[in-house]
């Protein structure tokens, strides 16, 4: 009569242990043997659909219970994998944390098709729920600034589909233009000059104390290659052309290439490939170039400009480098880094079509100008509730822990040791996750089940922790003794919380609403060094399994208060939350 049964699929001890000792009690499960399969249907049971096997747990009371009640159904429904119940099957009354077609705003899943669910690895599925777009939340933020006054690209770093024929041609353009201002940026910096509209100063003055100060620069190294001044000295024209490119560019910002003076004439696929080419000499191989004390002050001007049009100019540095992800694997499996642009497109299979058929690859702009900590790049995992979505509701929670890399932090460093296949990458890239190649994933990808591989490097930090996990606590201590005190509460939080209400939103048009549902999620975001955040990736069912002393008392923490929103504030509004903050509600 209460209602008080529950279900869960998958190893969830905790949900398990706090539902129990609510008073609830579990209906196990049927098993469906392996994934994919229909399980066999019991007399009034609900229907499911299941895709692994439920492990045995619990005592003799909990079995007796469960065995009392293993033909009702359950009101709550806890599942570890958001595709493993049918939601259109419930009745209104069951309770389960999954919403579907979730792939809107979470970035490494796979695409409906009339078939079936595709995961991009196995094939088409059958009778799967039906879950978004690909590569969602690289598509649907552009949405954004017509939903609301945010602007995406002050959050999250600019991303394409390479699948898509005309996002392959915006990133090539893209790439181009980037290695314009990239080739100022170093001519400038290695003449002695700071380029205006490069620096990270937070992007609101108004009360932010300590964090108004900048950062200290033995926090964020950002040396030359080794052999700068090695190489062969390159043409006094490159610069002209950078400037004229750069020139173009603004112009077409301001649209001044419709209603202004006739444009110069244009790079062809030749003139860009041998600029591409005099610009790795100038980054990658120290080659040297001149600049005339006219290009040195048109150069800064320009930046300047730029600066105030492009919100990631500061962050994306000069060394170009992307990153490359495969749309359907997760835990940081096959990801790619590369700062050349044939080595991209190769690596994509070449796109030359309006779609590419198979595994989809999303290329995002690797964000160079990280806030580190003792030289070692991090980034935190930030929890967020959804308990609606029409109207929009959205919990956030004011615990996270930070994963931090193993190896020293250096782009310098891309570790290209990965030998070139036909099928593979080619020899100058980077497949971080390559087994062959552990240094650069333990550089350049915070993934607890990457780092949990590697080692730490020689000469370590002291400071740094064993296990590369810090409480969100542990970080604040660390920005007040250098100096960025203020920068948690008011530059990194909100900045967290707006982009997560910002990606909902883009979204919230088409996900699935249910309102028996809710769903809890793990985003990732890195800093710029200015602290503020950059959105990474979203991700249902976040891992809970703990992977360090500080993941073991915050996943066990962030469950225990999730159960506190969904259920125990149904029965009393008033009763406390935990940690979570209700930050959006429409």
């Amino acid at each position: 009569q209460e209602k008080k049964i529950f279900a869960v699929q998958g190893s969830c001890p905790i949900i398990r242990r706090l539902l129990r000792a609510r008073g609830w009690v579990e209906r196990k499960l049927p098993s469906t043997g392996r994934v994919g399969s229909r399980p066999e249907q019991r007399p009034g049971s609900q229907e499911w659909q299941l895709l692994e096997e439920e492990e045995d747990e619990g005592g003799d009371g909990a079995e007796h219970g469960s065995c009392l009640v293993r033909d009702q159904v359950p009101y709550f429904i806890w599942s570890s994998r958001c595709r493993a119940i049918d939601g259109r099957l419930l009745q209104q009354d069951q309770v389960l944390n999954h919403y579907s077609r979730v792939g809107a705003f979470t970035t490494k899943v796979g695409a409906w098709t009339p078939g079936g669910w595709c995961d991009r690895v196995g094939g088409v599925q059958r009778g799967l729920p039906c879950f978004s777009i690909q590569e969602g939340l690289c598509l649907n933020l552009r949405n954004l600034p017509w939903l609301d006054q945010a602007d995406p690209d002050t959050f999250f770093p600019r991303c394409y589909r390479l699948g898509a024929a005309d996002e392959r041609q915006a990133f090539i353009e893209d790439f181009r233009l980037t290695a314009a201002r990239s080739l100022l940026k170093v001519a400038l910096e290695r003449a002695g000059d700071t380029p205006a509209g490069t620096e990270q100063p937070p992007k609101s003055g108004e009360g932010l104390g300590e964090v108004a100060q900048w950062v200290p620069k033995s926090h964020v190294p950002h040396p030359m290659p080794p052999t700068a001044g090695q190489g062969p000295p390159l043409p006094p024209q490159l610069v002209e052309e950078a400037l004229q490119l750069c020139e173009q560019h603004l112009g077409s910002l301001g649209h001044q290439d419709i209603d202004g003076d006739p444009p110069a004439p244009r790079m062809t696929s030749a003139d860009w490939d041998r600029f591409l080419r005099d610009y790795y000499c100038l980054v990658h191989e120290g080659s040297v170039l001149v600049l005339s004390g006219a290009q040195r002050e048109r150069g800064r001007a320009l930046l300047q400009q730029l600066g105030e049009q492009l919100p990631q100019l500061a962050m994306e540095g000069d060394h170009n480098v992307w990153i490359l992800k495969p749309s359907a694997m997760s835990r940081g499996r096959g990801i790619v880094c590369s700062a050349r642009l044939e080595e991209v497109l190769q690596l994509a299979g070449g796109c030359a079509g309006p779609s590419v058929p198979g595994r989809g690859w999303v290329v995002q702009k690797y964000v160079e100008r990280l806030l580190l900590i003792f030289g070692t790049k991090f980034d935190i995992r930030q929890w967020f509730l959804v308990t609606d979505w029409n109207p929009l509701t959205v919990w956030f929670y004011r615990e996270s822990y930070v994963r931090f890399c193993s190896r020293p932090f250096s782009l310098h460093r891309l570790d290209r040791s990965v030998p070139p296949t036909t099928a593979g990458p080619p020899p100058q890239s980077t497949l971080l996750t390559h087994p062959r190649s552990p240094h650069a994933s333990a550089r350049h990808l915070c993934n607890v089940s990457i780092q949990q591989r590697c080692s730490a490097a020689r000469g370590w930090h002291p400071r740094l922790p064993p296990d590369h996990i810090w409480s969100c606590r542990q970080l604040q201590a660390y920005l007040a003794q250098v100096g960025l005190g203020g920068a948690w509460h008011q530059v990194m939080v909100p900045g967290m919380k707006a982009a997560v209400v910002g990606a909902l939103r883009s979204a919230q048009e088409l996900v699935g609403s249910r309102k028996g549902s809710f769903e809890l999620y793990g985003v990732d975001f890195v800093f710029g060094e200015d602290c503020q955040p950059w959105l990474l990736e979203i991700n249902t069912s976040p891992t809970m399994a703990p992977s360090s002393a500080v993941t073991r008392r915050l996943c066990a923490r962030v469950q225990r208060d999730t159960l506190r929103v969904v259920i125990d504030r149904r029965a009393d509004p008033t009763c406390p939350t935990g940690a979570f903050e209700l930050i959006y509600k429409e």
